[in-house]
């Protein structure tokens, strides 16, 4: 089964075709850092006016790499929610069109189940495991026991971990996105320099807040002249990594352990953070516990893994009809 991916959730414009659920023939993304970097965030109008530009070269580079053409597939599979609803229109209004003019079956893909099922575009996973998926625009925590079975354990009460990235890199004016230049300029700095707070909401065990500990280096940085904290940039990251890391790794160990489940996926952008994959490991290794992690390129937005949500959809017979609408608070 030959299936093209097609994503348009927030700011990355990305399609992929995929065999089989198992060989990726293409996957490319057009990224929009540059556009919404002197913002230090990504601003919804300019998301969607860039999507509109980009869909058309990014999905017909897909198939040219692919080495086929739209009368070959067996399916379209595109993301109708969550995201900002501007760019999810865009590729769904695409996908529309290419499927009423075709007759080639669509189905629109929860983005949030894409990423947790995009493990399996590089290694086989045996179900059950624990996923948290951390991200700009999320982070949750989940029991995948199969595909289209997902246990909701919890989810952060304010902001994302990428949230918290990328204000606290704007705070900082280290630039967009935050996550990137975090986890670098950490590299350099001392974990223990700062004790940032923890959240821990003692009611709801696998839920998490990253606001208090924006707050926290928003604080810290008053109580600063601009001088001294600016030569301790590297120490203030890896300072704020270690806390936001530490909120992550251990709700997801704890929920493993609580559910009976020897796995852990990581996904999400934030799943592709250096100190976060080498914490988890650390603590997981203690439990007794297996890790995986997708490559850095299946963490961040991309089609490969709406084409594999969708070929298994697909395989199960769904087809969507063009009532189907996009929908920015799409739960799972």
């Amino acid at each position: 089964m030959l299936v093209l991916g097609v994503e348009t959730s927030c700011d990355d414009t990305a399609a992929a075709v995929l065999r089989d659920g198992r060989t990726i023939l293409a996957n490319t993304v057009s990224s929009q850092d540059e556009v919404h970097g002197p913002y230090g965030g990504v601003v919804p109008e300019l998301a969607s006016r860039q999507h509109i530009q980009n869909i058309l070269p990014i999905v017909d580079g897909a198939l040219k790499t692919a080495g086929i053409t739209l009368g070959e597939l067996d399916g379209i599979a595109v993301t109708y929610g969550p995201g900002l609803v501007g760019s999810l229109l865009v590729g769904l209004s695409l996908v529309k069109g290419v499927s009423f003019r075709t007759g080639i079956p669509y189905v629109g893909v929860n983005h949030l189940e894409a990423h947790l099922l995009a493990i399996h575009l590089e290694q086989e996973v045996p179900f059950p495991y624990i996923a948290v998926l951390a991200s700009g625009g999320h982070t949750l925590l989940y029991c995948v026991k199969d595909v289209g079975n997902y246990i909701h354990l919890g989810g952060t009460r304010d902001d994302a971990a990428g949230e918290a990235y990328d204000k606290v890199a704007k705070m900082m004016g280290l630039g967009y996105p935050g996550g990137k230049v975090i986890d670098q300029l950490a590299k350099s700095g001392d974990r223990k320099a700062i004790r940032f707070p923890r959240a821990r909401i003692s009611q709801s065990p696998y839920e998490f807040s990253f606001s208090g500990i924006k707050t926290a280096v928003w604080h810290y940085l008053k109580t600063q002249s601009r001088e001294r904290w600016e030569s301790r940039r590297a120490d203030i990251a890896a300072s704020f990594q270690e806390a936001v890391v530490d909120m992550l790794v251990k709700p997801t160990v704890k929920a493993a352990a609580a559910c009976g489940v020897r796995r852990i996926v990581l996904s999400g952008g934030v799943g592709a953070n250096s100190r976060l994959r080498a914490l988890m490991k650390e603590k997981a290794d203690a439990e007794g516990l297996e890790v995986f992690f997708p490559a850095p390129k299946f963490c961040t937005d991309n089609g490969a893994m709406i084409a594999l949500a969708g070929t298994h959809w697909l395989k199960r017979g769904r087809r969507d009809d063009f009532r189907l609408n996009a929908d920015a608070d799409l739960t799972l």
